[in-house]
């Protein structure tokens, strides 16, 4: 029960719950509430998020229970690396996909963690499912942070969407690339946007492309295996710290400056056949790795309701460390 002073006099009654009940109640959430006769005041149902206070009036704001998820829950292991009330981070296996879509109906991520999280989903606007804030694709793996209540959504989408600008976000992936960068350590700042027709895939665009999006990546590379005489590698082993987060970013970005991602089927396809320049042990393990060579091995933030800095690591998985191990079997790694 809120009691509105004098003040309120005038204001919306979604802007005057929504700066009442901030954080836990986001504006958007209150509209749905009042819009759904969850809102009372002074003993009256309210439906309209536009009606304005006088002041005095007492104020009754129902929660319902929140709506079951759509998805279904379902029994997948999952390697979790830390959870609370607010949140749950996981080492997301290569394979599995973050959300049910078209040819995932079930099986992925969300479907684990409802069964996994159960009633400690509080709910993200009104249905009890994970809060989504930043994916991996399918086939990568790595470190994942998802939010059980709308507060820590909010928080975290926020942060995501900042990229670490202006906070202490932190992500790092590692990369196993086909040669080795010309200099140890760059920046790509390439905008990306569809490639062609094809709603998945995409391209290093010019900045006047309909659906250019920025992207900025910076690398730094780690291990060099078969060094040469003239400084070239057959591979490397290479950092990316993302200062944005679009689709297949990475992926692109390597590939554009001409060093794709072992295992890389959309982008690196080309480059499959360098693996016959190796000698046929180590060949017969990048010619079987069955993804791109992508993990993300590092993920930093602040928790959103207690404001302390978590850091996690996750190791590359064995399929990756293997290839990583074949490769060092070359000279200069």
């Amino acid at each position: 029960m809120l009691t509105a002073g004098p003040d309120a006099a005038g204001s919306r009654i979604d802007q005057w719950l929504a700066a009442e009940l901030a954080p836990e109640l986001s504006r958007a959430r209150l509209q749905a509430l009042v819009k759904g006769g969850s809102v009372s005041v002074n003993g009256r149902a309210v439906t309209e998020p536009k009606t304005k206070l006088a002041g005095g009036e007492t104020i009754v704001v129902v929660l319902p229970e929140p709506e079951p998820a759509a998805p279904a829950a379902q029994a997948i292991a999952l390697d979790i690396l830390f959870e609370d009330d607010q949140l749950i981070v996981i080492n997301k296996p290569a394979g599995l996909v973050v959300h049910p879509g078209a040819g995932n109906p079930d099986g992925t991520l969300v479907n684990a963690l409802i069964h996994h999280c159960g009633d400690s989903l509080s709910g993200i606007g009104g249905v009890r499912r994970p809060g989504i804030v930043h994916r991996l694709d399918k086939d990568t793996s790595g470190v994942m942070v998802v939010a059980k209540t709308d507060q820590a959504h909010r928080a975290l989408s926020e942060a995501f969407a900042d990229h670490g600008r202006t906070g202490d976000l932190e992500r790092a992936y590692w990369a196993i690339v086909w040669g080795m960068p010309e200099r140890m350590t760059g920046t790509i700042d390439a905008p990306l946007g569809r490639s062609g027709k094809d709603r998945t895939r995409r391209a290093v665009v010019r900045e006047t492309h309909p659906d250019a999006r920025h992207a900025v990546t910076h690398f730094t590379t780690l291990e060099r295996y078969g060094l040469r005489p003239d400084a070239t590698a057959e591979a490397a082993l290479v950092e990316c710290r993302l200062e944005t987060g679009r689709t297949h970013q990475i992926r692109v970005h390597m590939a554009h400056i001409g060093h794709p991602l072992i295992g890389d089927r959309d982008y690196g396809q080309a480059f499959s056949t360098k693996a016959n320049r190796l000698p046929e042990d180590v060949a017969a393990i990048v010619r079987a790795f069955p993804r791109q060579a992508l993990h993300a091995h590092l993920l930093a933030f602040r928790h959103p309701a207690t404001g302390d800095l978590l850091r996690f690591e996750a190791p590359p998985p064995a399929d990756m460390q293997a290839l990583r191990d074949a490769l060092r079997k070359l000279s200069g790694a």
